[in-house]
Order: C-alpha cells, then sequence, then structure tokens
C-alpha cells in the first residue's frame, strides 16, 4: 500500500525536480535571476499553457507539504538571541497588523461594496492572516458556503501572484535591510509560500525573517478562528478547540528546531545539511507554487472582493512599510 501511494507520487515530484533543475541552472548562468522566482515562473508557464497531466497532479499536490517542511529545518538557521532581540517589537506589529487588517477589510468589503457578511469575513481572514489556508478555516468556522469560499480563494490567489512579482522587484528599489524587507513582507503578504519566496529572493537575511514574521501572523489563527466564532455564535462554534485547531503543525517544528539549534545538539555538518535540504524543499515547493497558478481563474474572479483585498494590501503595506522603516 505504501509503495503504490509512493510510486503515485513519482512522476509529478519528477516533474518540480526537473524544473527546479532547470531554474538553477539558469539561474547559474544568468545574473540577478532567482531560482526560486523562476521555478515560480516555469511552473507558472507549464500550468498555463500544457497544464498539469493526471499523473502529475498526486505529487504536485505535496507542494504544501514540501514547504511546510522546508520551514521547519529553516529554524536551524535562526539565532534565537537576534529574534529575541526584535522578537516583542515584530510579535506586537504583527499584532497590530492582523486587528487593523481584519477590521479594515469588514469594513470595506460590508459597507463599502456591499458583500455578505461570510464573504467580508472570508476575506478579512484571508487577508490578515494565512490566505487560502486562513479563509478555509474559518469558512468551517462560520460555516459559509462553497461558493463565497472559492471566490475568496480564487482572489487570495490573484494577489498571492501578484505580490510575488511585485514584492521582490520593490525589495530592489527601496532602501531596506534584509530584516526591514523580511518584516515588510511577512506583514504585508497574505500566504506563506509567496512571503517566504519573495524574502528569499531579496536575501537569505530577508527570507528568514519574512518567514518568522509569517509564522508569528499564521500562530494568530487560533485566535481570530475563535473571535469569528464567538461573532457567529452557534453550538457547534468551538473554544479552546478553535485556538489549538488553529496553531500550525510546522509552525511547533520549526520552534522545536530551532531550539535545538540553539542550544548546540547539531553539529556543523548535521546544520550544513538540514540547510541543503531546506534550499531543495524549497526549490521543489516554489515550483509546485508556480503550478498552482491559474489565468483562467483570476480572470473570472469578481471584481468587488479584487477591489476589497486592492484596498487592504496598498493600505497595510504602505502603514507596516512605513513602521519597519521606523522602527526595524
Amino acid at each position: 500500500m505504501v509503495a503504490g501511494r509512493i510510486q503515485r507520487l513519482l512522476p509529478g515530484l519528477g516533474l518540480l525536480v526537473v524544473l527546479a533543475g532547470v531554474a538553477t541552472l539558469v539561474a547559474g548562468v544568468v545574473p540577478g535571476v532567482n531560482a526560486l522566482l523562476l521555478g515560480v515562473f516555469f511552473g507558472a508557464v507549464v500550468a498555463n499553457t500544457v497544464g498539469v497531466p493526471d499523473w502529475a497532479k498526486p505529487g504536485v499536490d505535496t507542494q504544501t507539504v514540501l514547504l511546510e517542511a522546508g520551514i521547519v529545518l529553516l529554524g536551524a538557521r535562526i539565532a534565537l538571541d537576534e529574534l529575541v532581540a526584535s522578537g516583542p517589537l515584530v510579535i506586537g506589529l504583527v499584532v497590530v497588523t492582523v486587528v487593523v487588517s481584519i477590521a479594515l477589510v469588514e469594513v470595506v468589503a460590508g459597507r463599502g461594496f456591499g458583500l455578505t457578511a461570510k464573504t467580508s469575513s472570508l476575506l478579512a481572514a484571508g487577508a490578515s492572516v494565512c490566505g487560502v489556508s486562513a479563509a478555509t478555516a474559518i469558512a468551517g468556522t462560520i460555516d459559509a458556503d462553497g461558493e463565497s469560499l472559492a471566490h475568496v480563494v480564487a482572489t487570495v490567489l490573484l494577489f498571492d501572484a501578484i505580490t510575488l512579482a511585485v514584492f521582490p522587484v520593490a525589495g530592489e528599489i527601496l532602501p531596506l535591510t534584509g530584516q526591514q524587507f523580511g518584516v515588510w513582507a511577512g506583514l504585508s503578504m497574505f500566504s506563506t509560500g509567496p512571503v517566504t519566496a519573495a524574502g528569499f529572493a531579496h536575501s537569505e537575511v530577508a527570507g528568514q525573517w519574512a518567514t518568522v514574521t509569517k509564522l508569528a501572523r499564521n500562530s494568530m489563527l487560533g485566535a481570530v478562528a475563535l473571535w469569528y466564532a464567538a461573532r457567529y455564535a452557534s453550538p457547534d462554534s468551538g473554544g479552546v478547540k478553535a485556538v489549538v485547531d488553529g496553531i500550525p503543525a510546522f509552525l511547533v517544528g520549526f520552534v522545536l528546531v530551532a531550539i535545538l539549534a540553539n542550544v548546540g545538539l547539531f553539529s556543523t555538518g548535521t546544520l550544513a545539511g538540514i540547510d541543503t535540504a531546506s534550499d531543495t524543499l524549497f526549490a521543489l515547493a516554489f515550483v509546485g507554487l508556480g503550478l498552482d497558478i491559474r489565468l483562467d481563474a483570476m480572470r473570472e474572479t469578481g471584481v468587488s472582493p479584487a477591489f476589497v483585498l486592492a484596498v487592504q494590501l496598498l493600505a497595510i503595506s504602505t502603514v507596516s512599510l512605513a513602521a519597519v522603516m521606523l522602527f526595524i
């Protein structure tokens, strides 16, 4: 049974390996080209020309697991003393960003564009916490219909693609350090994959801080789910369970690996191996991210949700950029 499952995954994993390998080779030859972003681009080209064949889909669908595994291993690169020094400030910025973002999207979507309360809440959760996964989690909490969720998911994915293209360019133009850019991307962008990709496209330091900041946002999913459960109170709304279910498993793994690395439990050789494994997992996951980009779905996305998220993104990214440049 296990062997059969592995056989089903191998063709799609092979496709990820080939595209990631080509991206790495091209990036090694062409100066200034980032291999991770190139992997996303190659994946998107394949997805929107020939499409992802059925035989490859099981392996390609492992991209979320690959990304999460890469993030867990990334914990070994985090210097906890640096994190502790800036931690309270970053956490404070994360909390303020999430709270303000939720309020902004709820008001703009409901009063400005007349969207239903549940659609507004799904947009608010997706933009404020962790993209599609947050919207999906909140949909279950507030019993939203599938059509509303599909519409929100398509809109979030549209902005994931846009921000993945725009933020690395902005990072080259703006006078930001690696830490500043990483925190800014982690506060502003929607989903974990694009945040990590944009961060590492800027620099190693930016990639680490983008991931840490985004994980801090992700960790608020439980509290946000609890708030929405109370707002849409029903017999099935889960108190403590909503908080526990909102803690991503890979966040726990990331913290554990960071602690083990910082207490000196890993040798230099082991750390080098972990770094290589993390880089490889990211390369494969970002190709998978590109294979998930569908231009047709973007064209079909309704105008109102897109306008709502555009207002949120412009407002939050502008304010958070100012805060980052002022305080970090």
